[in-house]
């Protein structure tokens, strides 16, 4: 499973301020704007997330046992640049930080074993929860 899915912590302990152009008042599959607040002339940023304590409206989560952002693909482009630690095999400073303010222990790059090829026993699903897609079907001569 996604560590991702188990925590939620970064949801709680940043700001998350975009440009308004990336409401769905302006851009079609934007950040709900109903889920946002002004703050500045060129910013908005997510209702919870202004000042603390912090918790974006859009996470529905116990911190440390399940997490959900609720507008997981309309949530704006701060949130998509969050890497997790060890996702992409280099720390997150972001990711280590909001995990320990919880009591949380850091990422390793063994909690992305799962993702390897000679540990994927094929039956995975992607981080979508979508299963893999079957192998293609050699075609047979007539």
């Amino acid at each position: 499973m996604h560590p991702c899915l188990t925590c939620g912590a970064c949801c709680t302990q940043y700001r998350v301020a975009f440009h308004w152009m990336e409401s769905d008042e302006v851009s079609e599959g934007g950040v709900p704007a109903a889920l946002t607040e002004r703050l500045d002339a060129h910013r908005l940023c997510m209702q919870g997330t202004y000042a603390p304590p912090i918790r974006c409206v859009a996470l529905d989560a116990e911190i440390g046992v399940y997490s959900r952002c609720s507008i997981h693909p309309n949530r704006p482009s701060v949130c998509r640049e969050v890497d997790a630690s060890w996702e992409f095999a280099a720390p997150s400073t972001q990711c280590d930080r909001a995990r320990m303010a919880h009591g949380l222990p850091s990422l390793t790059a063994a909690d992305w074993r799962w993702r390897d090829p000679a540990d994927n026993d094929g039956d995975h699903p992607d981080d979508n929860g979508n299963s893999p897609s079957s192998p293609p079907v050699t075609p047979i001569a007539a």
